[in-house]
């Protein structure tokens, strides 16, 4: 099966920029693309200095939707969000005060990657950060979703008037041009001990394998892909029960497992159950004392905004939608007439029987 791969390499355009992550593209184009994804064949799609965080969505998400390996190589630079002070990948027009809007929040990795079968995803990334930001990433793990290798190095920028070069993935490109591949973790290491003269021993060193082979989670992949839903579904929940015995039905791994099964029915073709379960698990966190506009929150609404738009019977939808209504009033998310959109369609289904 052919392999997809994603080259992105973004930074700020001006004096907000720390590395100059666009020079390594041209190094990894020279690279053929079966080399670059692992597989015989592939098709790659190349981001340089992409402008907005929608455009880089669009991409990620048809990525994410290929059938066979995916390979994503990142190159650029973590800001902060000055509100709630979650890293983003800078872009073009990314500066400190408006990070929130023109950069591409790091949690949208995790979530459009989630969906893919376990083992799957690899993400090699090279990136700089400012003091403050690697200061937090060192006590916050960048987290790029479950089920995926990740490999690669997080630099502290030197100094704002210094802009870097993509030591990390110029080194992974140039070893590539050999025209092998080696296992992804031993590629890794040969990168690392090339750069290791310069990187001066305070690179955060990202290096987590895909799933083991006894993963739950490769189990309900397996489950889905031969067709057995109701299988996978019975698997997770087993899961999400012993979670909320062990931790409590509010707890993240609870939720994560809710979210599993939500992910289930969609891939089941049960749009309503997969929209209630989204709506539970948003009321949960919530309830819990979550902001409205955490990221998790913000997820689960609007995910239960789109499985509701595929609920077919009038009766069902008229019922999860003025549930989908109380939410969308307290939880707006980024994306504006979210609550209209859901009150004139609910006008709509007054009408039909």
């Amino acid at each position: 099966m052919p392999g997809t791969v994603l080259l992105l390499a973004a930074s700020p355009v001006g004096k907000g920029r720390l590395v100059d992550a666009a020079s390594v593209l041209p190094v990894l184009a020279a690279v053929p693309p079966g080399v670059l994804a692992g597989t015989d064949t592939a098709n790659v799609v190349e981001l340089a200095d992409p402008l907005e965080p929608q455009a880089v969505l669009t991409r990620l998400r048809a990525a994410a939707a290929a059938p066979g390996p995916l390979t994503v190589f990142v190159t650029g630079q973590l800001v902060l969000d000055r509100r709630q002070r979650l890293p983003h990948l800078a872009l073009a027009r990314t500066t400190a005060s408006t990070a929130r809007y023109t950069a591409f929040p790091w949690h949208w990795f995790r979530d459009e990657l989630r969906l893919r079968p376990a083992g799957a995803t690899t993400l090699l990334l090279d990136l700089h950060a400012d003091a403050e930001t690697w200061e937090l990433l060192r006590g916050t793990p960048l987290d790029s979703g479950r089920g995926n290798a990740v490999y690669g190095r997080i630099a502290l920028s030197p100094s704002r008037r210094t802009i870097a070069a993509p030591a990390y993935m110029k080194a992974v490109a140039t070893i590539l041009r050999s025209g092998f591949r080696p296992p992804v973790e031993q590629l890794h290491q040969q990168a690392l001990a090339r750069i290791a003269p310069e990187s001066a021993g305070t690179d955060l060193v990202l290096s987590t394998p895909g799933p083991s082979a006894g993963d739950p989670h490769a189990a309900i992949t397996a489950a889905v892909q031969s067709g057995r839903h109701s299988d996978a579904d019975a698997l997770a929940a087993r899961h999400e029960q012993a979670a909320v015995a062990a931790h409590g039905p509010a707890s993240e791994e609870a939720l994560h497992w809710a979210e599993v099964r939500a992910d289930l029915a969609m891939f089941a073709g049960d749009a309503g159950r997969s929209c209630h379960t989204w709506l539970t698990v948003a009321t949960v966190r919530l309830n819990a004392g979550q902001a409205p506009d955490a990221p998790a929150v913000e997820a689960a609404v609007d995910r239960a905004h789109h499985q509701w738009g595929q609920i077919h019977d009038p009766a069902r939808a008229r019922e999860l939608g003025t549930a989908l209504a109380e939410l969308r009033g307290r939880v707006p998310g980024r994306r504006e007439g979210a609550l209209d959109h859901v009150q004139r369609q609910l006008r709509q289904l007054q009408t039909q029987v």
